[in-house]
């Protein structure tokens, strides 16, 4: 598997955990355990977007075009 597909997929994970950890917890928790597990989901979910972005550009820097056909007719 190409890395690029594979980064993609990596990001893919790191922001949908990043999804659990942040709306598992209820809005306004007093708790500092639980404002930091919901702080962390917010930095995981943000980095899984960036980290899903490097690799689409990646896949697409590193993809295979064809050879241009030069058919000159004159």
């Amino acid at each position: 598997m190409k890395m690029g597909i594979m980064i993609i997929i990596i990001g893919l994970i790191m922001f949908i955990a990043g999804l659990i950890m942040f709306y598992s917890i209820e809005l306004g928790q007093i708790d500092p355990l639980l404002r930091s597990i919901k702080n962390t989901g917010t930095f995981i979910g943000l980095s899984g977007m960036g980290v899903t972005l490097a690799g689409i550009l990646l896949y697409l820097i590193n993809r295979n075009e064809l050879p241009m056909a030069e058919t000159y007719d004159v």
